[in-house]
């Protein structure tokens, strides 16, 4: 016989109940604490037919009931089936409808802040190289150029570099040669003076030009370097009296709302290497806003090369262990997301 919704319910409270008391449950009890709305005279009813089906037992005579082991099994069994529902509702939420990394990050941030009632930040993937992977250079008219960047990890940047001429098919087809042969497999820190003065001396009269197109290159693979930082769930400190005091509390929502800050923060978790679960207690963290909470960190990587940070901010007297799941769901979930879409 399987059970019906409500007596799977009385079963499930008088097993949380007996997890946490070891003593046997009562009806009265499981009338008092649940939030099932029924009669002490119904749920004994309800208990009996469960005992009868044998997944709970009177230990004696007017004792309340325990679970036996074909209860713990059910428990069990549906309790693993809820962990794995909600991992793939979880991975549906990522997927649905974001097609774009902005909207992905912003979710996650929200989510977790949902999940844990702290505070959560998720920092945008960066690459560990920055390499120029091809550049592509367009004529739109005698005063535009467009200048497209692909940086490694197929990162595209567009840039449009003001000219004063139009030049020929034949004069874009010689700078395109130009900057792919010499930029090309290199990071902005390897474009040496050398490279430049060989670069410009091949481009004959459009040597400003090339000035031009490298200044426009340079900003924007050191606009990949800025760290840009989602977070959510800020009022939640609001719940714990201890981040409560007028001066520390708006310390801390100002650490939360200022770029500054957090990319400290953020760049001082670890290393890219460091992919696991990071806890800083108090004054282990380098922003003083922060010093009397703790602040629970992972570096997720997507794919080879590419890392971001995630982080939940809360008291010092946090649940650690949801915490903790739940950076881990979510590290497991990027993971699986960007492999199903490579």
């Amino acid at each position: 016989m399987e059970l019906d919704e409500r007596k799977y319910k009385i079963l499930d409270a008088i097993i949380l109940r007996y997890l946490e008391t070891g003593e046997p449950v009562g009806s009265r009890i499981i009338s008092k604490d649940s939030d099932l709305n029924l009669s002490s005279a119904t749920i004994r009813n309800e208990m009996a037919d469960l005992e009868d089906l044998g997944y709970i037992m009177q230990p004696h005579t007017s004792a309340g009931r325990i679970p036996t082991d074909k209860g713990y099994r059910l428990y069990v069994d549906h309790m693993m089936e809820d962990k794995v529902s909600e991992v793939n509702d979880l991975k549906e939420l990522l997927i649905q409808k974001v097609d774009r990394m902005d909207n992905l990050l912003r979710q996650i941030a929200k989510l977790l802040a949902d999940k844990t009632n702290y505070t959560s930040l998720v920092s945008k993937p960066q690459y560990r190289s920055k390499k120029v992977k091809f550049i592509q250079l367009t004529q739109l008219d005698a005063s535009q150029l467009l200048v497209v960047i692909v940086i490694e990890g197929n990162v595209v940047k567009n840039k449009f570099v003001p000219m004063n001429e139009y030049l020929d098919k034949q004069s874009i087809l010689k700078l395109n040669i130009i900057f792919n042969t010499f930029l090309q497999g290199l990071d902005l820190s390897e474009i040496n003076m050398s490279i430049i003065h060989q670069m410009k001396e091949q481009a004959g009269s459009y040597n400003q030009l090339v000035s031009d197109i490298l200044d426009s290159i340079a900003q924007a693979i050191k606009e990949e370097d800025e760290i840009k930082i989602y977070t959510s769930g800020a009022t939640n400190i609001f719940k714990y009296p201890e981040l409560t005091d007028k001066e520390k509390v708006t310390d801390l929502i100002n650490a939360l709302e200022e770029k500054e800050q957090l990319t400290e923060l953020v760049t001082t978790i670890g290393s890219e290497d460091e992919t696991g679960i990071q806890v800083m207690i108090g004054s282990e963290t380098s922003v003083s806003a922060m010093q009397d909470c703790s602040v629970v960190t992972a570096t997720y990587e997507i794919q080879e090369g590419v890392y971001g940070k995630i982080g939940i901010v809360g008291p010092k007297r946090m649940d650690y262990e949801k915490v903790v799941g739940a950076l881990n769901t979510i590290m497991k979930q990027l993971e699986d997301l960007f492999k199903d879409n490579s």
